[in-house]
């Protein structure tokens, strides 16, 4: 989920900003607010820009995020197991191997970020490889490996382009209808540009929290995927396992886009970058 989250707030801030710079823009494009075509054309311009830019962000965020510190050189033999291990992993997925870091925290987590499958990188919590065992931690490893292998981050950059199109189109033709609702009201005159862009601004973030939640459903569908890869890599009980241990261990700490492994099970799903766990063991005893 801290995957997710991280590129979710990241592409949210960096919409909004585009979006300021596209009303600036639109004159001289020769695109007035009624031409929906041309100001379709933009908005998918900057839509996928804007998701774009946060998914070549999005490992060095996750660095910052977390702290994680990359292994160059494994100094233990428990990053020594854990090179190899990932290593060994994404051999068999198919995938160059990943940059591996540990980041600090007491929780059980981990997360794969990267704009390609080439500039990939897996880290896991200190927490998961003090509470789990080398088993249940395979089988994490591998749910984040299988995470690159279908190419997830691409996937939801795609999905999140399509979204941010619709909320720049949307937000800009609402409050289009509502200066010309102002303007019948008030002698001619619709929003100024500074009430007019605040408008826009509203809107924008009122449409990406309903974006959001379609990005969450997307998302919820990939951790399925993610984990039934696991179980091709490691086996089904060894990923059932690990779900398992996750269930018993406390609440993680890491909130909104940082849980990026587990996600407590008792949180609506609604906004959930993660399916509950029980519905993960579930699904995969079943598959």
């Amino acid at each position: 989920m801290k995957r997710t989250m991280l590129f979710l707030a990241t592409n949210i801030a960096i919409v909004l900003v585009l979006g300021v710079f596209l009303n600036i823009l639109l004159p001289i494009f020769g695109v007035s607010l009624g031409d929906t075509s041309g100001l379709l054309i933009l908005a998918m311009v900057f839509g996928f820009g804007g998701s774009f830019i946060s998914l070549a962000m999005s490992k060095w965020m996750a660095k910052r995020a977390t702290g994680a510190k990359v292994i160059e050189q494994p100094s233990t033999a428990m990053e020594q197991w854990l090179m190899e291990t990932v290593s060994r992993l994404s051999k068999k997925a198919g995938i160059p191997m990943p940059e591996v870091a540990i980041f600090p925290s007491q929780s059980i987590n981990a997360f794969a970020t990267g704009a390609s499958k080439n500039s990939s990188l897996v880290a896991v919590s200190s927490g998961m490889l003090q509470q789990m065992s080398q088993e249940e931690q395979e089988a994490v490893l591998a749910h984040e490996i299988a995470h690159v292998a279908n190419g997830d981050m691409v996937t939801m950059a795609l999905i999140q382009g399509v979204l941010n199109t619709f909320v720049i189109f949307l937000a800009r033709i609402i409050a289009n209808v509502i200066s010309n609702a102002v303007s019948r009201g008030e002698e001619g005159q619709g929003l100024g540009f500074f009430a007019y862009m605040a408008v826009v601004f509203v809107l924008e973030m009122i449409l990406g929290v309903l974006a959001s939640i379609i990005a969450m459903w997307f998302s919820r569908q990939r951790e399925y995927r993610a984990d039934a890869g696991s179980a091709e890599l490691v086996g089904a009980p060894k990923m059932i396992a690990a779900l398992e241990r996750l269930k018993r261990s406390a609440e993680p700490e890491l909130e909104g886009q940082l849980v990026a492994f587990g996600i407590n099970g008792k949180r609506s799903e609604l906004f959930a970058s993660h399916p509950s766990l029980d519905s993960r063991i579930d699904a995969l005893r079943h598959r």
